[in-house]
């Protein structure tokens, strides 16, 4: 709970300081790799500065977002510190980059609209309507890389000596009701990502763009659905196959239903509702596939948000550049009935006998920009803190919990099997904590966990 609060905090005061604007400062008529402008949201005039907090305030929902999933795939593991350190990396300058490039007018890669539409790369710009590429490729990749430099959870992959476990040890979540009601209240803010992106806050039109906004929601829905009951039931046919007994996997089916919200993001007042459900049913399976290979290779992902948000980001930007649909394009540039939107999805491209590819090849470009752009970043900066033993947790703390070292508090049950007694023996000498702990309590007695920090 504290790490999400330091994340919050974090990316809060990075984006107040100098993320937005690098993110979106500058001037718009002139292209620009990062914004110059708007530090501490200063220099608006008094008739735009009810928008520009309000755009401040949207945008950074999205920041704290990336920077998220970061922090849950290395929970138990990762230095408190750590969590505020890499937060306000990402969001104060990483992460701003990105947006600058793909969402900002200056950008580079930005998908311009109406007489601007020749300056965007390739005609058209690269699209990602709520976030698909520029959010979620962007956290998971960090991800990734901070994993990779973190190394897995004692005793996930390797025993005490370092051998290579049979078959990986399964921590599972302490309670499956609070990640169903996690998952649910995620999908329900994701109404507000997706819908609210179709909204211009300054733009000088103050109508809704009604069209857009009622197939981000209806597509949403349609994606995420179809994404939770593919995974729930391709991991029941693999697991009887594997087992002989078919399994309901609860965290599958919650998993693959984000994944699907994840890859419908890009796009989803771009697309048909028959594209929506494609979308959400292969990014289903490619959750499952991509869950399976960080087993495979040992890569500990402790809330597989890497299968999630990298793996269903980086489908979900490709969509884009495959499902466009040119009626909803059309909307979405405010052209009439009557106007032709030159570059659209690819399959529609063939339907109309074109082999334009601009859309697609812009997607790509995008996406290449967004890994390289982390990887070069971000991998110094994993490195750094943890060449400086800023990163990961001490050893014997991570064994005891760092609910129990951090936070001041005795876990309910001490279980010989999870945590064996000599290794809670040797942290209670080592810690000089003013308080004992009964490792075979009185059944009869309340051992509900003591709070530390009394005498």
């Amino acid at each position: 709970m504290l790490k999400s609060l330091l994340d919050v905090c974090g990316s809060s005061i990075a984006f107040y300081l100098v993320g937005y604007a690098f993110a979106f400062g500058g001037n718009p008529e002139k292209k620009s790799f990062i914004g110059t402008s708007h530090f501490l949201l200063l220099g608006a005039d008094d008739d735009n500065l009810a928008m520009l907090y309000t755009h401040w305030f949207f945008q950074f929902a999205f920041a704290a977002t990336a920077a998220t999933i970061v922090a849950g795939t290395l929970a138990e593991r990762c230095q408190m510190n750590a969590y505020l350190y890499f937060s306000m990396a990402l969001t104060g300058f990483v992460y701003p980059v990105i947006v600058h490039s793909i969402w900002s007018s200056s950008g580079f890669l930005n998908a311009s609209t109406g007489s601007n539409a020749s300056e965007s790369l390739l005609g058209v710009g690269m699209i990602d309507f709520a976030g698909s590429g520029v959010v979620h490729v962007t956290g998971g990749s960090c991800a990734l890389l901070a994993t990779l430099l973190l190394g897995p959870r004692k005793g996930r992959f390797y025993d005490d000596r370092g051998n290579k476990l049979e078959e990986p040890k399964v921590f599972p979540g302490h309670s499956k009701s609070l990640q169903m009601l996690g998952t649910m209240i995620l999908w329900f803010g994701w109404y507000g990502f997706n819908a609210g992106s179709a909204v211009d806050v300054f733009s000088s039109d103050s109508s809704l763009n009604l069209p857009i906004i009622s197939a981000a929601v209806v597509n949403s829905t349609l994606s995420g659905s179809i994404g939770g009951v593919v995974a729930l039931f391709v991991n029941l046919v693999i697991q009887e196959r594997l087992t002989g007994e078919p399994l309901f996997k609860l965290s599958s089916s919650m998993n693959g239903a984000l994944a699907g919200l994840v890859a419908v993001t890009g796009c989803c007042g771009l697309v048909e509702p028959w594209a929506a459900v494609l979308i959400g049913f292969i990014a289903g399976l490619l959750y499952l596939l991509a869950s399976h290979l960080l087993i495979k290779f040992c890569i500990d992902d402790a809330v597989d948000a890497i299968p999630v948000h990298l793996a269903g980001g980086v489908w979900g930007v490709i969509a884009t550049g495959l499902f466009a649909s040119p009626r909803q394009l059309k909307f979405w540039y405010g052209l009439s009935e009557n106007d032709l939107v030159k570059h659209v999805g690819w399959f529609y491209s063939w339907g109309r006998g074109s082999t334009d590819f601009s859309l697609l090849a812009c997607q790509l470009i995008g996406l290449i920009f967004i890994l390289a752009w982390t990887a070069v970043t971000m991998f110094p900066f994993f490195f750094l803190l943890n060449y400086m033993g800023l990163f990961r947790s001490d050893a014997l703390e991570e064994i005891v919990g760092l609910d129990v070292s951090y936070h001041g508090y005795t876990p309910r049950t001490f279980k010989d099997e999870e945590v064996p007694a000599e290794r809670v023996n040797e942290y209670l000498a080592r810690s000089g904590r003013r308080y004992t702990y009964n490792l075979d309590p009185n059944p009869e007695e309340d051992n509900e966990g003591v709070d530390r920090f009394g005498d």
